[in-house]
């Protein structure tokens, strides 16, 4: 290998997801280095959804392999990928709206004076404590971290879920459309978040459907259409047209600038 190329930090083979009839995904061949960003993109139903509950262990794959960290894996759950190292931030967020921003940050992963299952005592202190370098380190600022979920903005709630996974992946992080119900400001913080976590050498998977987006946050761009990876490009060697095209399927094979599958 050599010295200059990054280490593939994840891998796809043939990855595919059948329900019934159905053909979700279908051999899906994916790389990503070790502090790349990209983004995935393709529109609805096109698999990018599938494709990211098989790599985080929320559905178990019909078929093909999944490479991390070097190791082949078998992720039976989400909680398997997250102790291998890789955080997910959805959609709906999954917070809880009457708990306060640490209890959010540690949910499931809760600080204990004593391990003793449902006898356990909080470590309250400790996660008020961490909590506070957690947002610093992704530079969120919240006046008041002890209001709950439900008293604060959709771009709070946002930050603050980013803020949990940022703080716990160790090894890469994916998004499911940041900043898809979030204003400007907020969406403006969001990708401040992005580019500090490429800054720090942490890997990202972004989906989105904001090209301008994806464009200004990532590196490559790997398009899904009907169930299949259809094509990986730069973004310095490509434009917005290209990957519209690519995505509707109405142009194919635009020259050597784009790599198609």
């Amino acid at each position: 290998m050599n010295s200059e190329e990054k280490k593939i930090i994840l891998k796809t083979e043939g990855l595919t997801k059948h329900y019934g009839g159905v053909k979700a995904l279908h051999d899906a061949d994916f790389t990503l280095a070790d502090g790349e960003h990209v983004a995935i993109v393709g529109d609805n139903g096109a698999g990018k959804s599938t494709f990211i509950r098989q790599v985080t262990g929320v559905e178990i794959p019909t078929s093909g392999k999944i490479y991390f960290d070097g190791n082949l894996v078998n992720f039976k759950t989400p909680a398997d990928a997250k102790k291998a190292g890789i955080e997910a931030v959805y959609q709906n967020l999954a917070l809880a709206d009457d708990l306060d921003v640490p209890s959010n940050i540690f949910l499931g992963q809760e600080e204990t004076y004593f391990n003793l299952g449902p006898f356990s005592f909080l470590n309250e202190n400790k996660m008020f404590k961490q909590s506070i370098d957690v947002l610093a380190k992704t530079g969120i600022k919240i006046p008041d971290i002890k209001i709950t979920m439900n008293n604060m903005s959709g771009g709070q709630r946002q930050c603050v879920a980013i803020s949990r996974s940022a703080g716990f992946a160790s090894k890469l992080i994916i998004m499911d459309e940041p900043t898809a119900a979030l204003g400007v400001q907020e969406t403006k913080q969001v990708e401040k978040i992005i580019r500090s976590l490429k800054e720090n050498g942490v890997p990202l998977i972004m989906i989105s459907h904001n090209l301008r987006q994806v464009f200004n946050l990532v590196e490559k761009i790997w398009v899904f259409r009907q169930g299949q990876i259809v094509g990986c490009v730069e973004t310095s060697k490509t434009d917005g047209n290209e990957i519209v095209s690519l995505i509707t399927g109405v142009k194919q094979g635009v020259g050597e600038e784009a790599s198609f599958i």
